[in-house]
């Protein structure tokens, strides 16, 4: 995964994205059961963040890719559900990347 490429961001935000998501549970639980928000406004904000991040880069990849419909809005719809972010890495993002790089030129 290099971080100087747009899919090897595009697969940082996803894991990213995936752990946020996930850490919003406790958080939830602290808020709710403790009266502790403080937690969940910290997480809320950066699940907040790594969301918009996501869906915007997983638009520009899409764009300069051509890819299908349906895989973008694949894609888009993981943010959206716990652990298929992760799900979407592995099945999707992974294997684009390793077709990068069978079609990149060897040096």
């Amino acid at each position: 995964m290099k971080l100087n490429t747009v899919l090897g961001q595009l697969r940082i935000l996803a894991i990213l994205e995936g752990i946020s998501y996930l850490l919003l549970l406790p958080t939830v639980i602290l808020k709710y059961k403790f009266e502790m928000g403080l937690p969940n406004k910290i997480v809320g904000s950066i699940h907040g963040l790594l969301f918009i991040l996501y869906s915007i880069w997983v638009i520009y990849y899409a764009v300069k890719k051509k890819w299908p419909l349906i895989k973008t809005l694949i894609c888009l719809a993981a943010s959206l559900l716990p652990f298929a972010t992760f799900v979407v890495d592995h099945r999707i993002l992974k294997i684009e990347e390793e077709n990068e790089l069978v079609a990149a030129p060897s040096k």
